[in-house]
């Protein structure tokens, strides 16, 4: 079994998203330990990429940012191994298919297992193509993390029922970034969900304040969020740690 389990251990987990070296990597660092202090339960690290087509503007700007930078995916590689000296928090990779057929998806993978990655989600991957990764997923033990839409209709059950990891559920069609509500009617997703995989599911995409997280780990095992952060962080590198604690115990105290 692997470590993500843990992350749904304590009640419902909250899982904050970062874009790694934006504004740069000791800033990602400080932020993802002050995270960890504040009580979350899984990191996920998004590796930037030039055309992150889920991503809304606040991670677009992101990653460009982290880009221009000069992030590479080996440098998230020694950021993760430095965060590991530090903590046994579940992590995963959020990013592109692209991101890792250019490195070499075999390198990329046992990279991954090396410094405790514990999974990838790549939500330009899409399910009929996932045997293209998880061969040399399954032999070095990283999840291939699923991710279920709301058009995904008919193929929920199916999804569930492969599940790995955890099942991110997509709140709402588009791309991500904070909503002022969610209408989408998630209680028949989850509900598909529940009866094809007892693996856990979280919701992201446009969940921002305590309120929403509340609501949506109501229905599910977790919340995710990320555009609310990545805000936090842009208001300057002085203090981002700080602010980003703050909101992260705020978030997991909802939950």
């Amino acid at each position: 079994m692997s470590n993500i389990h843990k992350a749904f251990e304590n009640g419902k987990a909250f899982i904050p998203f970062i874009t790694c070296g934006d504004p740069d990597l000791e800033t990602t660092k400080n932020c993802v330990l002050e995270m960890v202090r504040a009580g979350a339960d899984l990191i996920e690290l998004g590796i930037p990429f030039s055309d992150p087509t889920a991503e809304g503007p606040v991670i677009q700007e992101a990653n460009e940012r982290a880009l221009k930078g000069g992030v590479t995916t080996d440098k998230v590689f020694d950021l993760v191994k430095e965060l590991r000296s530090k903590t046994d928090i579940p992590m995963v990779f959020m990013t592109y298919a692209n991101v890792v057929f250019s490195y070499g998806q075999d390198k990329f993978l046992s990279a991954c297992k090396e410094m405790g990655i514990d999974g990838i989600i790549l939500p330009d991957l899409p399910y009929e193509e996932k045997e293209e990764f998880l061969p040399d997923c399954h032999k070095y033990g990283v999840d291939l993390i699923s991710l279920i839409a709301p058009t995904s209709e008919n193929r929920i059950a199916m999804i569930a029922k492969e599940a790995e990891g955890f099942l991110y559920i997509v709140s709402s069609l588009g791309v991500t970034g904070t909503r002022s509500e969610i209408t989408t009617d998630l209680d028949s997703i989850i509900r598909v969900v529940r009866e094809n995989t007892d693996i856990p599911c979280a919701i992201g995409f446009g969940i921002s304040t305590p309120e929403q997280a509340a609501k949506m780990a109501a229905i599910s095992d977790g919340a995710i969020v990320g555009s609310a952060i990545i805000k936090l962080i842009a208001q300057g590198k002085d203090g981002a740690p700080e602010r980003v604690f703050e909101y992260v115990q705020s978030m997991k105290n909802a939950l």
